[in-house]
């Protein structure tokens, strides 16, 4: 097993609470996992928990300018609207949830080892590991609120999330799907660079 995987902190539903996790914050009080559906005409993302179940839905309009997408929870309820900002210096998403609290986080520091995002109208910090593809989500009293992590190599582009404040859990989902999203942005811009600096030779 190489380096990169030990630091990865990803499970599959079903399996146990990532040791790493545990030893520094505790068993987490819940654990969702996301599973994209490949082929459909608009992008879509079931959240399940442990026993598989779907608990939140992601659907992404495309093709969408702004990546607009809503986020519905099991009973089909508006859960949260994200969109992209465009003309911005740096890639930007605003999130509205359903009871009206908004909030607006970018990544314009995803491309350093260690990276801090600030999740503006909230005061909490997303605290990233891009090699190890681990996120841990701190809240304005710097209390751990969840770990993120991405499976490294999967054709469904899998997460999960051990969430130790349930009290925020659909705060975590839409910030959980907006990561997802701005990951996989930076890897087609990557893989677009490549192709471009590859053609120019």
């Amino acid at each position: 097993m190489g380096v990169f995987s030990k630091l990865n902190r990803f499970r599959e539903a079903g399996e146990e609470a990532n040791v790493n996790n545990v030893e520094r914050y505790g068993t987490p009080v819940r654990s969702l996992f996301t599973v994209s559906k490949v082929v459909t005409v608009h992008h879509e993302i079931d959240i399940v928990d442990s026993n598989d179940n779907v608990v939140y839905s992601a659907r992404t309009k495309f093709p969408s300018l702004h990546d607009k997408t809503d986020i519905t929870d099991a009973n089909g309820s508006q859960v949260a609207h994200i969109e992209k900002k465009i003309f911005t210096l740096h890639e930007r998403h605003i999130i509205e949830m359903a009871d009206g609290k908004n909030f607006e986080f970018s990544n314009e520091i995803f491309h350093l080892v260690k990276d801090v995002t600030n999740i503006e109208g909230l005061g909490w910090q997303l605290r990233g590991n891009i090699l190890g593809l681990n996120f841990e989500l701190y809240d304005k009293n710097d209390d751990i609120i969840a770990v993120i992590a991405q499976k490294m190599i999967s054709l469904h582009d899998k997460w999960c999330v051990d969430i130790y404040n349930p009290d925020v859990e659909k705060e975590v989902v839409a910030i959980l799907i907006t990561l997802q999203h701005m990951v996989k942005d930076r890897e087609n811009s990557s893989s677009s660079s490549s192709v471009s600096v590859g053609t120019a030779e």
